[in-house]
């Protein structure tokens, strides 16, 4: 009788006579993945204690924008049609944040915490009136903040100068992404109607 058990064949016995590969070894290594400076700040701020995030916006080397310049940014994957109903102003614009006479740290601050408080409250459109400061020196200092740093968070899906009647290029139409609890729910949404 054999000491194997019933049914149990060695492996060795099984795959037979095993050769090494012949020829070059090749591996195929993939590039890790590109870490911006906004990442690594995010990282960061999940290191911090008391579950507070820092504000990772820059305040140096802010490039300045005309007074009158008309602001626009969109994000790849964006419709068109989309960005052109926020240009248009139509969209119901749920919160409204006002920069007027605040410094640039104050509204640094100001404009990290209203996105942060959008997407906790599933607010998709915001208006950020920043006025256009074209007596003030230097020209447009919150207006060119303000485009330097909505495109840095995450979040923020789209921004265009408002329409006249909502302030012109004295403020800022925004678009932001939908809360992971917004998206959950109109998956659900949506998966419902299909069956």
């Amino acid at each position: 009788m054999s000491d194997k058990p019933a049914g149990k064949t060695p492996f060795h016995e099984l795959v037979g006579a095993v050769e090494p590969l012949k020829g070059e070894i090749s591996l195929l290594l993939k590039r890790a993945p590109e870490i911006t400076p906004g990442t690594l700040e995010r990282r960061r701020a999940a290191e911090l204690p008391d579950g507070k995030e820092r504000n990772y916006l820059s305040t140096t080397h802010i490039p300045l924008v005309e007074p009158h310049a008309e602001l626009s940014f969109v994000r790849p994957g964006v419709q068109h049609g989309v960005f052109r109903r926020l240009r248009l102003g139509e969209y119901h614009f749920d919160t409204r944040l006002d920069l007027h006479g605040l410094g640039v740290e104050q509204a640094r601050s100001a404009v990290f915490r209203l996105v942060r408080d959008c997407i906790a409250h599933d607010i998709r459109a915001c208006l950020i009136s920043h006025g256009r400061g074209a007596e003030r020196r230097p020209a447009a200092l919150l207006k060119s903040c303000v485009a330097l740093w909505l495109p840095q968070l995450e979040e923020v899906l789209a921004f265009h100068s408002a329409p006249r009647h909502m302030g012109g290029t004295g403020a800022t139409c925004v678009l932001l992404r939908k809360s992971d609890r917004a998206r959950q729910e109109n998956f659900e949404k949506h998966s419902k109607r299909s069956r």
